[in-house]
């Protein structure tokens, strides 16, 4: 159990280009306010859509295009987390 962490979850997902990592993300923001009534408390990074951060305050969704996801490693970084794999169904 860690009480001071930033959040509980993190979802980590990348794309291939601008336009799909903000198809990512919309779909991720429509669906969650869809199911749970929530919009996310902060978003960062639209601008150049590289790396998209949503704040949902338990749960942070990050969505890199793919080789920015791999630059920065965040997985790495959270090593010690437990990681569950979800693949895609599309």
């Amino acid at each position: 159990d860690i009480e001071n962490t930033v959040c509980d979850y993190f979802i980590i997902c990348n794309g291939t280009s601008n336009t799909q990592v903000n198809a990512i993300v919309n779909s991720v923001q429509k669906s969650v306010s869809k199911a749970l009534k929530e919009k996310p408390w902060h978003v960062e990074g639209s601008d150049n859509a590289e790396w998209i951060l949503m704040d949902y305050v338990h749960v942070v969704v990050h969505v890199f295009q793919k080789h920015i996801r791999e630059f920065y490693d965040i997985e790495g970084l959270w090593g010690d987390a437990k990681s569950v794999k979800i693949e895609t169904t599309h």
